[in-house]
C-alpha cells in the first residue's frame, strides 16, 4: 500500500505516493492531552502571568485600555481570549466603554464583519469597539522615534492614546521574526508601511531560513522587540495550539518573557526532526493558504525539508489570489529574486516588505531548484508568471517530479506547513 493523503481544499484531489518510494510524514507533534478545557486554561494563565503583576492590578489607576489582537489569518482562539481579558479590564476598575480592540492586521486587507464575528465573537463585539488597522493610512499613524540601528518606529495613533497597551496572538515558527507572537503584534500588526518594510528587509538580506525560522533571539527580533516596547507594549497574552488546533498552552505577562516561555513550547510543538533532507517535498499550505502572501510560509517550511536541487510541490487553495493588498508581487513574480535585490538598491523598489517577500519565496524555488503550485485561486498562466510550474494536479506534478529524480527519490510529506517547522538531526 502506498500512502494516501487528503486535502481541505474543495476541488483538489487526494495525494497518493506510490510504495517504492523513500517516504517521511512530517507534521505537528503530538503533545500531552491537558484535563483542562480550554476557558480554564485561559483562567489559569491569567492567574499566573510571567514578569508582571495580575492583569486586573496592572491597570490599577489607568484609564483607556487598548488590546491588540490577531487577524484572520492565525487561529489565535481570540473569542475564547478577549472575553475574559475584558473581564478581568473591568476587575481592576476598567470601564467596559474605555476598552478597545484593534485588528492588528499589519499589511493584510480588512477583515470582513463575518471574518470578525467568528475571529472575536459576538459578546466581543455588542461589548466593545473593534477597529482597524491600515497600514498605508498615514492620517491614522503616529512616528514616534527610531531604533538603535535605525528602524522608523511609525505607530498606529491608537497606541499613544492607551495608559496600557496589551497584544493577543499565538506563537509558531516563523521565517521572517523567527517566532510569531509576542510584539509582532505591534511590528507589523499596527505599524506603517515603511516599518514593516525595514524589519522585513533585514530578514531578507543574506539570511537563510534554517538560521532565523525558531531561533527566539535573532536580529530582526530584536527590532521587533525594540518597536514593540518604544511604541507602549506592557502585557501579552499569548497560545501555542496543538496540530489539531486546540489550545494547548497559554503565556501572558511581560512581552519579553512570555513570550520566551512561549517560544520553547512552540518549539516542542512545531519542530519536527527529519533524518535527511528530501528530493522532493510535497507541503499543504494549511493553515496560510488563502493567497500565496500567506501560503508563503509553506513555501519556507518545504525549504527546510528539501535538498538544494530538490523538487517543491506545494499545495493551497489561494481563493483569493496571489496577494491582493500587494499588487507587485504578481508583476514581479518570484522568478527573478537578484533582479528584485538589484531594483531596490537602484531605489526602484521602496516597498521592502513586497522585496522581502519575493525575495524569501525566489531564493527558495529558483536556481537549482524546481517548484510545482496547485491550487483551484490560479490559472495556468498566472501559476507560470509568478515564476511556479503547473500541473493539472499533485498526482501529476509528483509524477513529473519522480520522472527527473527516479522512481526511488526521497520524498517528504509536510502537512500543516504553514506553521510547521522541519529540524534536520
Amino acid at each position: 500500500m502506498g500512502f494516501h493523503m487528503e486535502f481541505a481544499y474543495e476541488g483538489i484531489e487526494a495525494l497518493d505516493v506510490p510504495e517504492d518510494c523513500g517516504l517521511c510524514i512530517i507534521e505537528p507533534n503530538e503533545v500531552p492531552k491537558t484535563q483542562m478545557t480550554e476557558q480554564e486554561l485561559i483562567a489559569e494563565c491569567l492567574e499566573h502571568p510571567l514578569g508582571t503583576k495580575r492583569l486586573r492590578e496592572e491597570v490599577v489607576g489607568c484609564k483607556n485600555i487598548l488590546i491588540l489582537a490577531d487577524d484572520y489569518t492565525r487561529l489565535t482562539p481570540a473569542h475564547l481570549i478577549l472575553p475574559v481579558l475584558i473581564d478581568e479590564l473591568v476587575a481592576g476598575g476598567i470601564a467596559v466603554e474605555n476598552i478597545k480592540v484593534l485588528v492588528a492586521s499589519g499589511t493584510h486587507r480588512a477583515m470582513t464583519p463575518a471574518e470578525k464575528l467568528r475571529k472575536y465573537g459576538q459578546a466581543v463585539l455588542t461589548r466593545v469597539k473593534v477597529l482597524d488597522h491600515v497600514a498605508h493610512d498615514e492620517a491614522c499613524l503616529t512616528h514616534v522615534g527610531v531604533t538603535a540601528k535605525g528602524t522608523w518606529i511609525s505607530i498606529n495613533s491608537l497606541m499613544l492614546e492607551a495608559d496600557y497597551v496589551i497584544g493577543v496572538g499565538h506563537i509558531v515558527p516563523h521565517r521572517v521574526a523567527g517566532f510569531s507572537g509576542g510584539a509582532k503584534i505591534v511590528q507589523p500588526g499596527v505599524c506603517g508601511e515603511v516599518t514593516t518594510g525595514q524589519t522585513h528587509w533585514l530578514s531578507a538580506k543574506g539570511v537563510l531560513g534554517k538560521d532565523i525560522m525558531g531561533v527566539e533571539d535573532n536580529p530582526v527580533r530584536r527590532e521587533i522587540n525594540e518597536v514593540g516596547l518604544r511604541a507602549g507594549l506592557r502585557f501579552i497574552f499569548n497560545t501555542v495550539q496543538a496540530g489539531d488546533g486546540s489550545l494547548h498552552a497559554c503565556f501572558c505577562g511581560d512581552p519579553l518573557k512570555a513570550f520566551s516561555a512561549g517560544c520553547e513550547v512552540a518549539r516542542e510543538v512545531y519542530g519536527c526532526r527529519i533524518a535527511e533532507l528530501a528530493d522532493i517535498a510535497i507541503v499543504d499550505a494549511y493553515p496560510s493558504h488563502m493567497n500565496m502572501w500567506q501560503a508563503a510560509k509553506g513555501v519556507f517550511a518545504g525549504d527546510l525539508a528539501l535538498k538544494g536541487d530538490g523538487i517543491l510541490i506545494m499545495v493551497a487553495s489561494l481563493s483569493e489570489g496571489v496577494a491582493n493588498e500587494h499588487p507587485e508581487v504578481e508583476g514581479f513574480g518570484y522568478s527573478d529574486p537578484d533582479g528584485i535585490e538589484r531594483l531596490v538598491e537602484a531605489g526602484k523598489l521602496t516597498d521592502l516588505t513586497v522585496a522581502a517577500h519575493i525575495l524569501h519565496v525566489g531564493r527558495v524555488i529558483t536556481g537549482k531548484r524546481k517548484a510545482f503550485l496547485i491550487s483551484t485561486g490560479l490559472t495556468k498562466d498566472r501559476t507560470e508568471r509568478i515564476g511556479f510550474s503547473w500541473a493539472g494536479n499533485v498526482n501529476e506534478a509528483l509524477a513529473r517530479a519522480l520522472a527527473e529524480k527516479g522512481p526511488h527519490a526521497t520524498i517528504a510529506v509536510v502537512k500543516h506547513g504553514g506553521e510547521v517547522m522541519p529540524l534536520l538531526t
